[in-house]
């Protein structure tokens, strides 16, 4: 348990969205009303309401709890870790590696690997476990950030829904007619009839919006590079099946066409870029393709 006191200089409105934007503490206002909520958060001495308003000389004590232990195992699975330090570290996903824990996934993910592999974690809403930013694919390949703080995050989450994050990824497609460059605006919403799917959904969805550009044109294929504005689920999957240009092997949203001996898919996040939530210094990382897509496209370089 640590304690944070705080003298309030001015008036902040209500208590929780004057906490939330206080450095010293890095926490999200979610977690900052779960706090006040749990009667860990006293003003001038007594328990508030997350609705009550700051005054100047307020005295403000924040009582931050331990992290308790996750009812998961760490477990040792290799893991390509880019980069790390006390705030974060950066992935280097394999195929074949889900995320986080969820129903028909409950072992074998990237937090139990992370668990096993990283002892400094601080913890994330209270909880002894890695903070999830965004995530990949089960079989996309490629730089995900994963936060080790609270503050780290809160300040990468708001980075990746202002769209200041910089993610891009390489898609080799079917076809070949698409523009050089174009931008994919389209709603994401379950599939009406298959759960396990998403698709453009005009009436349910939630805005989404991809970029593309075409950066090598095969015979028959061509190879994309993809940046997103918004981060729905499966959105690039989705967006370029919808414009007629489906990620080879993608076995929800592909076609039957032959898929060049490529094991699902061929879809990988190529570059990552943020401002650290500790320093404000631009950081951005690259990774190659994994080596069974980048053969497949030598040899439809070598083919066209």
């Amino acid at each position: 348990m640590r304690e944070i006191r705080i003298v309030a200089e001015e008036s902040h409105g209500r208590l929780d969205a004057f906490l939330a934007g206080r450095e010293e503490l890095g926490l999200s206002r979610s977690r900052i009303k779960g706090l006040i909520e749990e009667g860990h958060v006293t003003l001038n001495g007594v328990v508030p309401k997350a609705k009550q308003s700051v005054e100047p000389g307020d005295e403000i004590v924040v009582a931050i709890p331990d992290p308790e232990p996750v009812d998961l195992e760490p477990e040792d699975i290799p893991l390509d870790i880019v980069y790390e330090d006390e705030d974060l570290l950066v992935i280097n996903k394999q195929r074949g590696l889900v995320v986080h824990p969820a129903a028909g996934h409950w072992r074998g993910t990237l937090v139990h690997a992370v668990l096993d592999k990283v002892e400094d974690l601080e913890g994330i809403g209270g909880e002894l476990r890695p903070g999830i930013v965004h995530r990949l694919d089960k079989d996309t390949t490629g730089l995900l950030v994963v936060a080790k703080t609270e503050r780290a995050m809160a300040s990468l989450q708001d980075q990746i829904r202002e769209h200041t994050a910089r993610r891009i990824y390489w898609a080799l497609v079917h076809g070949n007619s698409m523009p050089d460059a174009g931008r994919i605006e389209a709603p994401i919403g379950r599939h009406p009839t298959d759960r396990k799917r998403m698709a453009v959904n005009t009436k349910t969805g939630r805005e989404a919006i991809t970029r593309f550009r075409v950066l090598e044109r095969y015979r028959g294929y061509a190879l994309l590079e993809c940046q997103l504005e918004t981060g729905r689920t499966h959105q690039i999957r989705v967006h370029l099946s919808f414009i007629g240009h489906p990620v080879v092997s993608d076995p929800l949203y592909g076609t039957r066409k032959p898929h060049l001996g490529m094991p699902p898919q061929a879809l990988h996040a190529r570059q990552l870029g943020f401002r650290h939530p500790a320093t404000g210094e631009w950081m951005e990382f690259t990774a190659e393709p994994p080596a069974d897509m980048m053969a497949v496209i030598q040899r439809l370089r070598e083919e066209a």
